[in-house]
């Protein structure tokens, strides 16, 4: 049996692992069909579609390293907060992002139901 914080460690690798895939199809099931993202900078809240189809195949830069620090989560029983820097490198540039994922554990499955992204 495990416990939440090495079932929450290991949904983080394979969070990490799906943006280097791409891998939509991890978004689309990581992710509550009525997700809050929110962004810094004022911009409107991001959807579950946005993310999914961002994270296609062939759209949007292809990340060659995302690497996550600091990595701090506590276990709330059935629910979590995750929170990381993650360093996400491509071509072009490399990029040094802020989050906080809120994991909520129902019906024996986790699933992301609130995260801030910030630059």
């Amino acid at each position: 049996m495990s416990t939440v914080l090495e079932e929450i460690v290991e949904l983080e690798e394979q969070l990490r692992q799906a943006e280097l895939g791409p891998d939509p199809e991890f978004f689309e099931k990581a992710l509550a069909d009525d997700v809050v993202l929110v962004s810094d900078g004022g911009e409107p809240p991001l959807s579950k579609s946005k993310v999914v189809d961002a994270h296609q195949p062939g759209r949007g830069p292809k990340f060659t390293r995302v690497e996550m620090s600091d990595l701090k989560i506590v276990d709330h029983g059935v629910g979590a907060v995750v929170t990381c820097r993650g360093t996400y490198e491509n071509a072009q540039a490399t990029h040094t992002l802020r989050f906080m994922r809120v994991w909520l554990k129902t019906h024996d499955r986790w699933q992301i139901v609130a995260a801030s992204i910030f630059g």
